[in-house]
């Protein structure tokens, strides 16, 4: 499932997945380490979900999102043939 920049600022970037069910933060706190953060909706097929991790340095928290998005892709274990 696709992903897409659905808020961006100074320090802080949301991207949601085309579902709508998922969304996921990141932004850089005032001491300079990193929160990425998971919600995902209840009505979400998969059920809901919350995560919250605090990293330091911003290659960090981007592998994070990255790592995050292919986790709540529900179609990441598919079989392409199906």
């Amino acid at each position: 499932m696709d992903w897409s920049r659905t808020r961006e600022e100074a320090g802080f970037v949301e991207w949601t997945r085309t579902d709508g069910y998922v969304t996921i933060r990141r932004r850089r706190r005032p001491d300079g380490d990193w929160v990425v953060r998971l919600d995902r909706l209840y009505q979400a097929p998969e059920g809901s979900a919350y995560r919250r991790e605090r990293v330091d340095g911003e290659e960090r928290a981007e592998a994070l999102v990255e790592t995050w998005k292919t986790e709540a892709d529900p179609d990441a274990d598919a079989d392409p043939r199906d």
